[in-house]
Parts: C-alpha cells; structure tokens; sequence
C-alpha cells in the first residue's frame, strides 16, 4: 500500500545532503537527492523492515527523477519486482527526520 509521506526529508549519518521522501509505503522509503553536475537525482531505498538502504538491484534500472517514476518504483517494491540490491545495501543509519 503506497501513503502519502509525513516525513519529508531523511538525514543519514554519513551524507551531508538531505534526502527528499518522494514515495513511502509501511515497508519502504524511496528518497532522493539532486545531483547537479549531471542534472538528475541520486537515490536510495529504505526497507524500514530491514533496518537496511541502498539502490534496486535492475541493471540499467527504470529512473527516479520525477513523482511518478518513485511511485512506479515503489509498486515494483511492494510487488516483489524488484528489491535493494544485495551488493550496494548499507545498514539503515538515521540521523533525523524532517
């Protein structure tokens, strides 16, 4: 089930940038951040089940620059279409929320 987020914005402890929560289910947090040299977004996933973040594990994986790319991204998720990569996750590390 895909909900509206009340957290806006994610601070890990080891970034100095701010996340932007685009999508948000029970389970999962798609956040991103902009990337400027390249004019796109960074993302990452969090499996608040897990305790664990990182990228989806698709090679040449589908885009999170807009709304709606993160919530399509969020139903693959939820769906089982998709998960955290197993190479790139790190453990779930926040400093706060906004």
């Amino acid at each position: 089930m895909i909900i509206i987020p009340q957290i806006t914005k994610v601070k890990f402890k080891e970034e100095k940038q701010r996340y932007r929560v685009m999508a948000a289910s029970d389970r999962y947090l798609i956040c991103t951040k902009p990337f400027n040299p390249r004019r796109t977004v960074l993302y990452t996933i969090v499996d608040l089940r897990e305790k664990i973040r990182g990228a989806d594990n698709l090679v040449f994986g589908f885009g999170y620059e807009t709304l709606e790319d993160c919530k399509e991204n969020l139903e693959r998720l939820e769906r089982g279409d998709m998960e955290i990569s197993h190479r790139n996750r790190v453990d779930l590390n926040i400093e706060a929320f906004s």
